[in-house]
């Protein structure tokens, strides 16, 4: 694709050690070609494009300052890793990125040497390089140079710090990099980001500071304990003359800038100057995400995941269906909700956009929390909000709320807090793979006591549980959905409430049971009219709810069924087949039961409907377990 007259110095880029022998002034045609070859190939094979943008110089800089694949760097999510792909010897496969098979869509060490740690969820390079560091240093490998690349709203996450905290006790070398562009997905909130832009504000006092240690440094007047003695010194002067407190010398790791990050030249200079001192350390950059591109630098959030998009114009090519998103139907449902209940809150971990409780946040603002990216504080801040007295609806995409699991368990579950968790991201959710599959909820979920797991089959269902859940002495709810569009263009339903632990049958039948619980039930529908056709009569049942589960309707299907066929969006193993399984066997029905759904693997990423294909969730294969009644 990097055609030699198009990308010149590109095209001759098959690894970093490629670009390290171009001289220092050639630098910025590589970082102008590398963005112009990733607007280029995201404007029809859509990814994380304003991140990345972001990166450029930054990406180009440590490649050529630093000795990669041995020196390691560890991307944080990963929003920021193309220019890091692509200069890593994957240029030509570039337009596989996040395709079935193709190019994974964040770093991956099992896919290049280059990548030194899984990037995926936020807040986890600190800690995740500092490892490497101390692991470099065990072995002898005094040399090497292990970086923590952080931004995107990252330092928001607890994770972040604990990193922070122990890398100031351990004998590390690490470097830590923080790309401050002021943005996540959305616009970053909380003290964090109004302490970054504090130190924008005293550039002039950073920057000198950060050329006179450089230059003591490398004269050899400044050592490892005169640094940490100045350090203090600094910290307790600026303190007392400005009011101002740099949180990280305060944790005694070694604050250089801000500087800017689009300036690749100062930035390799920086690099080659701090990259050897002892100790931890910090070099804070100052970027814009979406640099380069004027669209996305106007409007980071839409620009943050935009789609296929014409480069001439900046117009997004979205498709228009009629058919709205759950996420949307969650989002207006929520502000019909907040009007007719005044106890009623949205909190988000830094998500409002993409799960759409940017609704609420414009039509009341004082009722909607962002608290950043902090999934376990959400849900301790949500359960804080229902002890209160408030209804707070908590929605966290399914994966990342893998990270509030204990909060759930000791500050939500065991309080009985009526709250509601909204799971947006559930089952299987496509190109960005394993990192993002909300594969595992029903089953991480079910073990807890005192809580209700509800899966809506459609738009309408999702309406009248959150409807359900908001009312009083409900508890911890639970509410999990799909990514995306679902199947009705008549979705606005009025608002009423579901018998709490009630399933229903959908359709009568004699010879199977298929057994569903969320939208994937509707999706297979197709299968049992094609049965009925080749002589197999199928009673569908839609349970949903995973916790309490429908005893009655399992009775009635252990009484009549010798044949069960259960799907699911998730994990087989601790999910709805397992409940039902257990339930059979607890009452000594005997049925062949057939589970269907995610198997014992990490999905990897690519298109939905290939993803169900290949694990055999989809039609076809839900009509050939059907049909496996005929051979019983």
């Amino acid at each position: 694709m990097a055609k030699d007259g198009k990308y010149p110095l590109l095209s001759k880029i098959d690894s970093p050690a490629d670009l390290r022998k171009l001289p220092e002034e050639k630098l910025p045609a590589v970082c102008a070609e590398l963005r112009a070859f990733i607007i280029e190939s995201l404007s029809n094979n859509p990814g994380h494009f304003a991140s990345s943008l972001g990166a450029v110089e930054l990406t180009v800089a440590l490649h050529y300052t630093m000795e990669t694949p041995q020196d390691k760097i560890v991307w944080d999510v990963g929003h920021q890793a193309y220019g890091h792909k692509i200069l890593t010897g994957r240029r030509d496969r570039f337009d596989t990125n996040r395709k079935f098979k193709g190019l994974k869509p964040f770093p991956a060490p099992e896919e290049s040497e280059y990548d030194a740690f899984i990037g995926g969820h936020a807040s986890n390079s600190i800690s995740a390089a500092l490892g490497l560091a101390v692991s470099a240093k065990m072995n002898g490998k005094e040399n090497e140079h292990t970086i923590a690349v952080i931004g995107d709203g990252s330092m928001s996450g607890g994770l972040a710090y604990e990193g922070l905290n122990n890398a100031s006790s351990s004998d590390n070398n690490l470097l830590i990099i923080l790309n401050d562009n002021n943005m996540s997905i959305d616009k970053s909130v909380g003290g964090m980001s109004q302490l970054l832009i504090s130190m924008h504000s005293s550039r002039l006092y950073n920057k000198i500071r950060h050329r006179a240690a450089c230059f003591f440094t490398k004269i050899g007047l400044l050592n490892k304990a005169r640094a940490a003695s100045l350090t203090r010194f600094n910290n307790g002067l600026k303190a007392m003359l400005y009011q101002q407190q740099n949180i990280f010398e305060g944790m005694s790791v070694r604050y250089f800038g801000p500087i800017d990050g689009h300036d690749v030249i100062e930035l390799v200079h920086t690099l080659n100057i701090i990259k050897d001192m002892k100790g931890p350390k910090l070099l804070h950059i100052h970027t814009v995400k979406g640099r380069g591109y004027e669209p996305a630098e106007k409007d980071a959030t839409a620009w943050h995941q935009p789609g296929v998009f014409d480069i001439e114009t900046g117009e997004r090519i979205i498709s228009e269906s009629g058919i709205p998103r759950f996420q949307d139907v969650f989002g207006e449902t929520l502000v019909e909700l907040a009007k007719m209940n005044p106890a009623v809150v949205g909190v988000t971990p830094a998500m409002p956009t993409g799960c759409s409780m940017n609704l609420l946040m414009k039509e009341m603002p004082e009722r909607f929390f962002d608290v950043g990216i902090a999934e376990g504080h959400a849900v301790t801040f949500s359960a804080g909000l229902g002890k209160g007295g408030a209804m707070p609806f908590c929605n966290i995409y399914s994966s990342f709320m893998q990270r509030g699991y204990d909060n759930l368990i000791h500050d939500a579950a065991l309080q009985r807090v009526n709250m509601v968790l909204c799971l947006d991201r559930a089952g299987i959710v496509g190109e960005d793979g394993p990192t993002h599959h909300g594969a595992f909820d029903l089953a991480y979920l079910r073990p807890i006591p005192d809580i209700t797991i509800a899966s809506p089959y459609d738009e309408c269902e999702l309406r009248r549980m959150m409807f359900t859940a908001q009312q009083p002495n409900m508890g911890t709810f639970v509410i999990r959905y799909p990514r995306g569009r679902g199947m009705l263009t008549d979705w606005k339903c009025p608002l009423e409430s579901i018998p709490v632990g009630k399933g229903r049958r959908l359709k009568e039948g004699d010879d199977v049971a298929l057994v569903t619980i969320g939208p994937i039930g509707k999706s297979v529908a197709g299968a049992i009219d094609e049965a009925a056709k080749q002589g197999v009569s199928v009673a569908h049942y839609d349970m949903r709810f995973l916790k309490p589960i429908d005893t009655e309707l399992l009775h009635e299907i252990g009484r009549k069924f010798k044949y069960i066929v259960t799907l699911e969006d998730g994990v087989i193993k601790g999910g709805l087949a397992s409940a039902v399984i257990e339930f059979m066997a607890e009452n000594r029905y005997t049925p062949a039961i057939h589970p269907m759904g995610i198997p014992d693997i990490f999905v990897e990423h690519g298109a939905s409907a290939e993803l169900y294909r290949e694990c055999r969730m989809d039609t076809p294969a839900v009509l050939e377990a059907i049909l496996k009644f005929k051979q019983i």
